[in-house]
């Protein structure tokens, strides 16, 4: 189980960090409406620029939490909560523009881990 909670950490990391750091500047078939990066992602979402990168501070913060948890695993609480967090508010900004369910699957399936990372770390399973 633990070599499990381990690659969902790291899948998260990998995914944030590629997500924000070398595809924020390139369309994907998951981005809101018809937007080609996140920046016009973020707008279709009503959302400022300010949000935009706080958002995404939090988000690779929480990514960063969860690498630095397989050493120091009282970190992993507080970022998957957090992480988690983040990622009901994607799935809600893609209901609220009407997306497809599909465009909110990578925000579903980084929620499932981070449930799951939260879950073995209180000792829930």
């Amino acid at each position: 189980m633990e070599d499990l909670v381990m690659a969902a950490k790291i899948i998260l990391f990998v995914s944030i960090v590629n997500v924000w750091f070398f595809r924020a500047n390139r369309g994907t078939q998951w981005r809101a409406g018809d937007s080609k990066n996140m920046k016009e992602e973020f707008k279709i979402y009503g959302l400022s620029e300010t949000m935009m990168y706080s958002v995404g501070f939090l988000k690779v913060l929480s990514a960063i939490g969860l690498i630095v948890s397989i050493w120091f695993p009282v970190l992993a609480i507080p970022a998957s909560a957090a992480m988690g967090f983040l990622m009901v508010g994607a799935i809600w900004m893609h209901l609220k523009v009407k997306d497809p369910l599909k465009k909110a699957l990578p925000a579903f399936l980084f929620l499932l881990l981070s449930a799951f990372i939260w879950l073995y770390s209180t000792g829930l399973i």
